[in-house]
């Protein structure tokens, strides 16, 4: 039972990228990401072990094609991918908290001043 998968405004305006998710270029790369970080990266900072099921950019590459083959990739469950990474790019910061309980994130408004 998977997220359901939906495209923001912004990655419905790259099709042409969507593409390229089924070329056996990105399949390759996939395979190889998940081989070497089999367990999904957001999960484990939460001290969680998940398998990955999917290969994330880290970096999003806003339909530039040089940014999609280059990475760096992450390995992501699908909820962390589909969730939490979506409403962290949209946000533009991470809601994650230390165990301090304050924003780890930088950009994270109670971190500005």
């Amino acid at each position: 039972m998977g997220v359901p998968f939906r495209r923001s405004v912004e990655g419905r305006s790259y099709p042409h990228i969507r593409k390229l998710y089924y070329t056996p270029r990105w399949k390759e790369i996939r395979r190889r990401q998940l081989q070497s970080e089999p367990n999904c990266r957001m999960c484990a900072k939460a001290g969680k072990t998940v398998r990955a099921a999917v290969c994330d950019h880290v970096d999003p590459h806003r339909g530039d094609e040089a940014k999609f083959w280059a990475g760096p990739f992450q390995s992501l469950c699908e909820t962390h991918h589909s969730v939490a990474k979506q409403i962290e790019e949209t946000r533009g910061y991470s809601t994650e908290v230390g165990v301090d309980g304050w924003p780890v994130d930088a950009h994270h408004p109670a971190n500005r001043r």
